[in-house]
């Protein structure tokens, strides 16, 4: 039995709960990781420890339906420290998707923290309750456990104000509308395995591609967000799984004013009905839809999904000034071999050279070496991400 003390990172959204508990003597070890997904009446939960042992469980909801995601969160707390009674928690990290203009780093989670980011639900009405829920409950049955804030939109901090800036009235933006961008942690984590794994490529210009059921685009240049699709929520940029994208706004004014739409529904429509599903008619799952291509609807929807990527990765580009590697990460970036060879074979004038074998294969290298642009291959990880912010708070070489 082990004596440890340990990490609990938590990534908590509206519909499924990730975790991953770490050893804080490590540096990267994972001990083990999970996932709740809701289902009717309950939920089911999915952990694995690192030597591949799998284990799941069903969750049945209490009658208290208002309190739902708390019981989850209670599950979890519980599965986890009944999986070694000889560690302890002595920290735990959560993924908050908005920061807002003030947090850019890691923080500790304290009460006026907590209603600072309560501030930002308006910013980030879908994302951020789910965030918060677990601070207040750790902070009622733990108050003396460390907990710390990691945020998704801090990565992109370094953006500068041109790119930042929304182009309307001043007196419009008093309430912190602006560019934030998000999956900041995922693209922090990609660029430190760049520094590790690739470092001839990890000070130069290098296109980043989060896609999955969100999706997004990052511009690194020498390890720095310099620019990103997403901004003042996740509904910006690409087409994504159920969301819409970049959109043009008058079509949000026709759908108020001649569709006669209420807000709520508006809002519910752009996050959840749109993107792959709402063009396919299917599904926004990608699997789905490659099983179904023969579909028409299907088809345009994986066709105006590349189309979108394209065009958004030409602007990114040009802000860059060019570009040196292209990394896919995520569900779809990491999985899908034919987005990422329909992507590459539009981007062939940038001398992007896929080899087929690799690409097929899901290898760290997908491009062939004649090529001018290296196309790479890097698993997300933001877990780990959160882990290591975490740990910078515990060891205090990160002001709070």
């Amino acid at each position: 039995m082990s004596h440890s003390r340990t990490i609990l990172t938590l990534n908590s959204g509206s519909s499924s709960i990730k975790f991953a508990l770490f050893d804080e003597a490590s540096a990267t070890e994972r001990l083990l990781s999970g996932l709740v997904e809701y289902q009717p009446g309950g939920a089911i939960l999915t952990s694995r420890t690192p030597d591949g042992v799998s284990k799941r469980m069903v969750i049945e909801s209490g009658d208290n339906q208002t309190d739902a995601h708390g019981q989850m969160i209670r599950h979890v707390l519980n599965f986890v420290e009944n999986h070694d009674s000889g560690s302890s928690i002595a920290a735990v990290g959560h993924r908050v998707v908005h920061g807002g203009p003030h947090f850019e780093g890691p923080t500790r989670v304290d009460q006026e923290v907590i209603g600072q980011l309560e501030a930002l639900v308006p910013l980030a009405p879908l994302h951020q309750p789910p965030s918060i829920a677990p601070m207040r409950l750790l902070m009622e049955q733990k108050p003396d456990l460390l907990q710390v804030a990691c945020f998704d939109t801090s990565f992109h901090h370094t953006i500068p104000t041109v790119r930042t800036r929304l182009p309307l009235p001043a007196e419009l933006l008093d309430g912190g509308a602006r560019v934030y961008g998000f999956h900041g942690l995922s693209y922090d984590f990609i660029a430190s395995e760049l520094e590790a794994r690739f470092p001839t490529i990890a000070h130069k210009c290098v296109l980043v591609a989060h896609i999955g059921n969100g999706a997004s685009l990052c511009a690194l240049v020498h390890g720095r967000s310099t620019a990103t699709t997403m901004g003042l929520t996740v509904l910006d940029g690409l087409m994504m799984g159920t969301r819409c994208g970049t959109i043009d706004p008058g079509a949000i004014l026709y759908l108020l004013q001649q569709k006669n739409m209420t807000p709520k529904e508006v809002q519910d429509t752009l996050y959840y009905k749109s993107g792959l599903r709402g063009v396919s008619g299917l599904s926004s799952d990608m699997r789905v839809l490659r099983e179904n291509d023969a579909d028409e609807n299907v088809q345009l929807a994986l066709d105006m999904f590349v189309e979108r990527f394209v065009q958004q990765a030409g602007g990114l580009i040009a802000q860059m000034g060019g570009v040196d590697a292209i990394v896919f990460t995520g569900g779809i970036g990491q999985h899908d071999a034919a987005f990422r060879r329909a992507v590459c074979q539009r981007l062939k004038w940038l001398d992007v050279q896929l080899c087929e074998d690799a690409n097929l294969a899901g290898r760290p290298r997908i491009s062939q070496r004649s090529g001018r642009v290296m196309v790479l291959v890097v698993p997300a990880d933001e877990e780990t991400t959160i882990f290591r912010q975490t740990k910078r708070i515990m060891e205090g070489s990160h002001k709070s």
